[in-house]
């Protein structure tokens, strides 16, 4: 079986009595086919040139007409213009054409008029769509990659109906970037309405609804061999206060004033929110979060093999202070469910983690430190970035936020809490909250004094950050 492609300039004469004679033959032939491709005038010359350079064909007037072998596959068959469409199907067919002048432009009058009219529909119906906004920085890292596939779902935007994925990446990031781009059209996931690239900053985070900041710092260590790890640290922070202190001002003057805002990563995670809170000056400091979810599952990890049950036994751990920093793992809360024990239970049923497990030196000590070493025994074992559970931290997160769990559980999230726990203002530090209705709030536990002074220290650590740089 054969099909005839025609393609012509919408108000062209000769593409409409092409078009009358396809119509005339498909209903003699049972097995003639046709596609008909309408194109605008003024598109006409480079839609031509470039499938003639695809194909590689040589046709300058409209129409153009091909066939495509349907049952053999490979490469369609130039037939060429109106004159040999029409000498082929008089050999072929003994059909010809006598369609007067007048009906020909006509026909070619309501072509156009039919084309403008469907681009106009296309438009409306475009226009009717709006997206959530979605844009990830560092978006060539591993946690995107492995974060993409699980983001764009209606299980972490329950009452989305399309989302514009925007990556952000760095100069010279581009071919990289576009490369992602055609892999997750790829994907054709339900919610994902376009996905868009962007490398240069000063058009970032336009109109944005959600930003996910997966940035590290960017320097590179080997050409100061002679600086003190103080130094280096110093500059790390200086890099990473310019970079989000203009990342601040952007979502200020171009973000949606209720965007949520996630920073991410392993190094100065709440010294970079705390940078963007005082720079997004008109957005409300709530909606602003660095990721202490992570942390939180590596302790529930830990704790989980020492007692050999699942990590998802392991409930209400809180991460307390500075998450890439002196953070404390508070168990106070914690349960603990199908434990093998002297007490057993139903699924439901769980024990504090402190009444069962006696062993109090090694959950103060050895227990603390397992936990700041985790990730960096994960990265070097697989030799990256420990981004699965960066990712799966992120989704966590954004899930709450938008309402699919319960407004009971808690999670430990780096916010600013001033006033809260006597701390100075302007600091972001990782506390136990509850989200509901959209919107996080402090979860009211008891903190001793011996926690207060944790936080103190904590509080410290973060103001000398800010005031290095």
């Amino acid at each position: 079986m054969a099909k005839f492609v025609l393609a012509g300039k919408s108000d062209c004469p000769r593409f409409a009595k092409a078009e009358l004679l396809a119509d005339a033959l498909q209903r003699c032939l049972p097995n003639f086919r046709t596609h008909k491709i309408s194109i605008l005038p003024d598109d006409w010359k480079d839609w031509l040139d470039a499938t003639c350079k695809t194909n590689g064909w040589k046709h300058e007037k409209s129409p153009l007409v091909w066939r495509e072998l349907v049952d053999q596959g490979g490469k369609g068959m130039l037939i060429g213009g109106f004159s040999d469409f029409l000498q082929h199907c008089q050999v072929y067919y003994n059909i010809t054409s006598d369609m007067p002048t007048d009906m020909m432009l006509s026909v070619a009058a309501e072509n156009l008029e039919t084309k403008i009219a469907l681009i106009e529909e296309e438009k409306h119906r475009v226009s009717l769509i709006k997206p959530l906004h979605l844009w990830i920085s560092s978006a060539l890292s591993q946690t995107c990659h492995l974060l993409i596939p699980n983001l764009l779902s209606a299980e972490v935007f329950p009452r989305v109906a399309a989302i514009s994925l925007h990556l952000l990446g760095l100069e010279g990031d581009e071919e990289g970037l576009q490369g992602l781009k055609m892999e997750m059209e790829d994907l054709a996931l339900p919610l994902l309405h376009q996905v868009s690239v962007h490398t240069d900053l000063e058009q970032a985070f336009e109109g944005a609804d959600v930003i996910l900041l997966l940035d590290e710092s960017c320097s590179d260590d080997s050409d100061v061999v002679n600086d003190s790890e103080q130094e280096k640290e110093k500059k790390r922070i200086k890099e990473i206060s310019e970079i989000y202190t203009k990342y601040g001002r952007l979502i200020d003057t171009r973000a949606n004033k209720e965007v949520k805002v996630i920073v991410s990563g392993d190094s100065f995670v709440n010294l970079r929110c705390s940078l963007l809170v005082d720079n997004a000056c008109s957005i409300d400091k709530h909606q602003f979060v660095a990721m202490a979810t992570q942390l939180e599952n590596e302790a529930r990890a830990i704790i989980a093999k020492k007692l050999r049950v699942m990590a998802s036994d392991v409930t209400d751990v809180t991460v307390w202070g500075n998450i890439s920093g002196s953070f404390y793992i508070d168990l106070q809360r914690a349960k603990v469910f199908n434990f093998n024990g002297a007490i057993k239970g139903p699924a439901f049923f769980s024990q504090s983690l402190l009444k069962i497990f006696h062993d109090r030196k090694w959950l103060e000590t050895d227990f603390q430190d397992l936990v700041r070493c985790q990730r960096a025994a994960v990265a070097s074992r697989t030799c990256r970035a420990a981004a699965m559970s960066a990712a799966n931290g992120i989704l966590t997160i954004l899930r709450a936020w938008n309402g699919t769990c319960s407004p009971d559980k808690v999670f430990s999230l780096g916010v600013l809490c001033p006033g809260s726990y006597n701390l100075p203002d302007g600091i972001v530090l990782s506390v136990p909250v509850t989200f509901s209705d959209g919107k996080w709030s402090l979860f009211n536990v008891a903190v001793g004094d011996e926690l207060k002074e944790r936080l103190q220290v904590s509080a410290s650590e973060l103001l000398q950050e800010k005031n290095s740089d």
